[in-house]
């Protein structure tokens, strides 16, 4: 799934949003289910591993609730921008549910 994130990215030729570098697709291998992307430097948005394409996971309300307590408690007053992030891959349905300071960095 997660190479199939990185072809729509390139699909849309979209190698970065709102500041945050993306890294390119450089080579894959499904048998090894292994790729090879670009190194980038902060700020960026990387490690699509747990996105969906086409549609949202089905994660019941209480699910969702917890899920944003804690984002807002990880990402702190960077929420918002967190967020707007996240609405913008999902313009291009992609739902990252794996959002962590640890592949969005802004710093």
């Amino acid at each position: 799934m997660e190479r199939d994130v990185y072809f729509r990215l390139s699909e849309y030729e979209i190698d970065s949003m709102q500041g945050l570098s993306i890294p390119t697709l450089i080579r894959f291998d499904d048998d090894l289910l292994i790729l090879e992307i670009e190194i980038v430097r902060p700020p960026y948005l990387l490690d699509f591993a747990g996105c969906h394409l086409d549609f949202p996971p089905d994660y019941s309300p209480e699910i969702m609730e917890a899920w944003e307590a804690e984002k807002r408690e990880q990402f702190g007053p960077r929420w918002r921008e967190v967020q707007s992030v996240l609405r913008e891959l999902e313009s291009y349905r992609i739902f990252l549910s794996d959002v962590t300071p640890n592949n969005l960095k802004f710093e």
